[in-house]
Parts: C-alpha cells; sequence; structure tokens
C-alpha cells in the first residue's frame, strides 16, 4: 500500500495543531540523532569539529526531516539514500538491518564521507528510513586524513564502499568489519564513529517507533506525505513571487591542487520561470581536472537545496517537499560531473564556490537580500603520523575565514558559511591527540573588505610541530581564496586573501604554499595559516564614523586601512549578469 495515495483523503484526520506537533516531533528526532551522532563519535574533527549529520527518511526516500547540521551532507545523503534503496529494496529489509556506502560514483560523496542507514519498524514494517553522514577522519589512501590534494584518481584516496549490507537483523558482517579495519590508519577511531552513526540511526528507530505506536502506522504514514506536501506548496509559491528571469554569475577556485598556476572556472546561471520552480545550469563551469576538485552531482544538488532555502521563508517546513522544485543541468565531463575515475576528495572547496556563485547569481533578481562573498571555504588539513609511544595519530583542523557583508550587517568573523558548518576546533583537541602546539591564534585585521557594512575577517592560526617518532609527520593542506579573493557587492571591496606558509626550523627558510599542498613537517617546523576575509558591502565612504571607530578600537581595522583609497582595484567575481 503506497502511503502517498492516501495523502488527499488523510488530510482530513489532521487538525493543524496536531500535524504542527508531529512535524516538530519530527525535526526533534533528528535533532536528538545528531545529539547522540556527537557525543558517541571518538575523532576530534566530530566531537569538536561537528563534520556529521542526521537526518530521517520516508520508504521512497524522500527528506522527511534534517537536524541543524551540514547542508553538504544533507543534500548527499538524499542520493546515497536513493542508491542503498536500489540495492537493498526496503519491502526485503529487516528489523536491525544496517546499511553503508561511501564510493561518491555510487551516491556518495567522497571517500571519508561514509553513510549509514538504517530501517525504522514499527507494528512489524518499516515505516520510515534513519541515515547519519560523518566525515571520518582517516579512510586509508596514499596520505594520512585522505585529502590527498596532489591525487590524480580517486584510488589513491581510500577505502572505496559501494552500497552493502554490514549488519542483517542486528548482527554485523565480521568479514566487512575485518576489511574496513584492514584498510585504514586508525582503525579504533574508526570503527568508534561508524558505531556513533548506528547508534543516531537506532535512537531515531526507537523515538520514531513511539510516536508511530502512539498515533498508528497508517496516521503517520500519511502525515508524511501531508508535510512534504505542505512544504513544496509552500516552496513553489515562495519561488512564484520572485522576479522571472535568468541571471549567471562567475567565480574561479584557485586551482586544483595538480595544475597550481591554473585557476578553474564556476559558472552558473540561475533560472526562474515564475511558475514556481527554479533551475541552475553549470554549463560553462571548467571540465574536470587531474587534481581532486571535482564535485559529482551530489555537490551541487547540496548546494542547490540550500540557495533555495536561503532565498525561500525560512519558516517553510525543512523537508524533501522543498527541493522538488530543483533541476540541475551538469554537463558530464565537467568539474560538476566527473567521469570515474577522476578524484574528488577536495569537493568542499567546489561545492562552496558552487553555492557563493547560485547565491552571486540569484543576487541578480534579488540584490538587496544577498549578501557580498564570503571566504569561499572551509581550509582542511590533515596530520599524521606517530606518537612517543608508538601510536598512530590521525587529526585534521577546519579552519574557517570571514562572511561576507550584506545590507544593514557587518560580515562576521571566522565562520563557516552556506554548504558548510563546522566549527573551528580548541587548541587542546589538536595539543592532546598530536604532538603539536598551537603558538597563536587570532582575528587578522584589515582582512574584511571594506564597505558600508565590512566583510567578517580571517583567522590567523600557527601551529609547530613538536616532535615525532619517525622524524617528522604527514600533512596535507586544502585551502582556497589564495589567488581568488571574495568579490565585494554594490560597491563593497574585496576581502584579503587567505595566505599559508611554513618555516622550516632546520634552514629557516619560509615556503609559502601555493593553496594546496602535500607534504612533511619536521620538528620545530612552524605552520602559519590565515584565512581569507569576507567582502564588503556598499562604498565603503557611507560607512558611519562610529562604525569605523569601533573597528579601529576593536583591532579590527588599522587606521592607515580605515581611511578613504582611491578607486580602481579589480574585484574577483564580476557579479551578476542577466542573459538577453
Amino acid at each position: 500500500m503506497s502511503p502517498r495515495a492516501k495523502g488527499p483523503a488523510a488530510g482530513d484526520r489532521f487538525d493543524p495543531v496536531t500535524l504542527e506537533v508531529l512535524r516538530h516531533r519530527l525535526d526533534m528526532i533528528a535533532a536528538e540523532m545528531q545529539t547522540t551522532l556527537l557525543k558517541s563519535s571518538c575523532s576530534p574533527i566530530v566531537k569538536e569539529g561537528l563534520d556529521a549529520s542526521a537526518s530521517l527518511f520516508t520508504l521512497d526516500g524522500t527528506t522527511l526531516a534534517q537536524a541543524c547540521a551540514i547542508p553538504i551532507h544533507l543534500g548527499t545523503l538524499i542520493p546515497a539514500v536513493a542508491e542503498l534503496i536500489k540495492s537493498f529494496p526496503v519491502d526485503q529489509m529487516r528489523d536491525g538491518d544496517v546499511y553503508m556506502l561511501n564510493d561518491p560514483y555510487c551516491g556518495g560523496t567522497h571517500l571519508p564521507d561514509f553513510a549509514i542507514l538504517v530501517p525504522v519498524f514499527s507494528g512489524g514494517r518499516p515505516i520510515a528510513l534513519a541515515a547519519t553522514m560523518t566525515h571520518h577522519q582517516d579512510v586509508g589512501g596514499k596520505s594520512a586524513g585522505s585529502v590527498p590534494t596532489d591525487s590524480t584518481e580517486i584510488y589513491q584516496e581510500g577505502l572505496r564502499v559501494p552500497p552493502v549490507q554490514w549488519a542483517r537483523a542486528g548482527v554485523f558482517d565480521e568479514t566487512l568489519t575485518r576489511i574496513l579495519r584492514q584498510n585504514v590508519r586508525i582503525p579504533d577511531v574508526f570503527l568508534g564513529d561508524l558505531q556513533a552513526q548506528v547508534a543516531a540511526c537506532r535512537i531515531a528507530a526507537t523515538r520514531l517507533g513511539e510516536t508511530a505506536r502512539k498515533l498508528g502506522d497508517n496516521t503517520v504514514l500519511a502525515a508524511f506525505q501531508i508535510l512534504l506536501d505542505r512544504a513544496e506548496a509552500m516552496t513553489r509559491d515562495a519561488l512564484k513571487r520572485l522576479p522571472a528571469g535568468t541571471w549567471s554569475a562567475v567565480d574561479w577556485l584557485d586551482n586544483d591542487g595538480i595544475d597550481l598556476d591554473r585557476k578553474v572556472r564556476i559558472e552558473v546561471a540561475v533560472t526562474l520561470p515564475g511558475d514556481g520552480t527554479i533551475h541552475f545550469d553549470l554549463t560553462g563551469s571548467s571540465p574536470q581536472v587531474r587534481g581532486p576538485i571535482n564535485c559529482v552531482p551530489s555537490g551541487s544538488l547540496a548546494a542547490a537545496c540550500y540557495a533555495v532555502r536561503a532565498v525561500t521563508d525560512p519558516t517553510i517546513p525543512n523537508n524533501g517537499g522543498c527541493f522538488r522544485p530543483i533541476s540541475l543541468e551538469l554537463p558530464a565531463g565537467s568539474i560538476v560531473n566527473p567521469r570515474p575515475p577522476a578524484p574528488v576528495n577536495a569537493r568542499t572547496a567546489t561545492i562552496k564556490r558552487i553555492t557563493n556563485t547560485m547565491l552571486a547569481a540569484l543576487a541578480g533578481a534579488i540584490p538587496q537580500r544577498m549578501p557580498a562573498a564570503h571566504a569561499g571555504s572551509l581550509l582542511v588539513m590533515a596530520f599524521g603520523g606517530h606518537r612517543k609511544d608508538g601510536s598512530a595519530f590521525v587529526t585534521g583542523e577546519l579552519i574557517a575565514g570571514g562572511s561576507g557583508a550584506a545590507r544593514g550587517e557587518d560580515g562576521i568573523d571566522a565562520i563557516e558559511t552556506d554548504a558548510s558548518n563546522c566549527m573551528n576546533l580548541p587548541a587542546e583537541a589538536m595539543e592532546l591527540d598530536a604532538p603539536i602546539r598551537i603558538r597563536r591564534w587570532s582575528l587578522v585585521p584589515d582582512s574584511g573588505g571594506a564597505g558600508a557594512w565590512r566583510g567578517g575577517l580571517g583567522q590567523l592560526k600557527e601551529f609547530e610541530v613538536l616532535d615525532d617518532v619517525e622524524g617528522a609527520i604527514s600533512f596535507s593542506h586544502r585551502g582556497e581564496r589564495h589567488f581568488v579573493a571574495a568579490g565585494g557587492a554594490s560597491g563593497g571591496k574585496a576581502g584579503r586573501s587567505a595566505h599559508s606558509a611554513i618555516v622550516r626550523a632546520a634552514s629557516g627558510t619560509t615556503e609559502t604554499i601555493a593553496s594546496k599542498i602535500v607534504t612533511r613537517l619536521f620538528p620545530g617546523d612552524r605552520l602559519i595559516i590565515e584565512t581569507a576575509g569576507g567582502a564588503g558591502y556598499g562604498p565603503p565612504g557611507r560607512r558611519p564614523a562610529a562604525s569605523k571607530a569601533a573597528d579601529i578600537a576593536d583591532g579590527k581595522v588599522s587606521a592607515p586601512a580605515a581611511k578613504p583609497k582611491p578607486r580602481g582595484r579589480k574585484q574577483a567575481n564580476g557579479g551578476p549578469r542577466k542573459r538577453p
């Protein structure tokens, strides 16, 4: 019996209060999943960086409720769940089953992100699906942390798992577990984080099962469809209220990690026909590249889902109904739809730039509602080696830059924006996990773009390697905005570019990092990171004198930088343009 078939007639069963209580109940179940996931995980990148997400799905793979987590994960879980239920039909699932995948070419996003799926049963039949996605600190591959910026094919990036069943009726497949353990550098941490994902899904099964027993299975299934249909109708209505037309924008990634002097083009055309749909066309983006910033289609879908939620009513229930009006054009063989075995581990930077470019294009339709460009990348770094006791460590860092200013609001300093939503890791997390000391940590003055409203500041963080049993540790640096600054909006100025360097203890020389690198750090070496600033909004001459004085007093802007400068600086992003 199809739950959707009951939708129209079932609407009479629900008074608005009951339906709204159920909607919030679903949201709270997703939130409890997220809390369980974060508190049960072992790795700092999840416990402190919050790099994990949780969702509920209907039996046909439609998003039912999402935790307040990471849009990239929440969006890419949609095709991941679709592939899992395609390989393992729901009507053949049993209570206690657990499924997983991480293969980007089979519904995943990049290899460190494992999706776990658990069916939710009530009255002996499945009623929903619970899914989680976690970025794992290491999944094997050529470099510790599994984010090699110099990979040229996906086989170098780590363990690749297609849709598989990990547990049958509560009994885990020990052969698969041994294979997983054997292919990663920190197996206890890896398995611990996987089990945290399972625990989060199981708490959803418990809570949703309780709700179904209270209201009745058929009633709950019918309510799911009503909630989805209402969210779809509200989203279409919001899109109809936006100006009709087609607008486009272009931005550039620094490089692909291999050809360090060649920028990579991202182009987005957004069409609003006026009928309640929205179309994103990424034709014009670069062909797929040799390095790992290629992005499989799930990434562009996640970006589009975020963009639609950003320009429609935030009170609309956040479920798969919101995403039904979206369509995408992703040319095969391009950076947004690569052919295997293209490497993809650095796709976060690409997804964030796609998102930023989508919003820049939408600024053509609703300029006063859209902010200036942000720092554009979550700087991801991975360190790996051995402690004095010989035990292996792999740890990471997630470092944010500044957000772009908006009409009426300055940008926010050192914060994750749009499609990513991680936290800066505390110094103590790094120092407890690896032989590395944090020497300095501060905001970067003058890094936010000038404007009537100032862009958010980037941050400076300095690391020092203390020791390692093998004499050196491996290090991966996946940065952006080193060469292409965030462009201002409505007369605002560009933010400052990012800058990273290694000061070698043995020679005293300084090596500048060209955005992306895989190298080794030796005892005494210092790594100095400065992330990019967000762009300004509006002409700098219109910034109130009191705001300028406050910036100087807070140390966010130096006195010379607060003085007006001649015009003529070319911004990185030309902004939106309407097509004929």
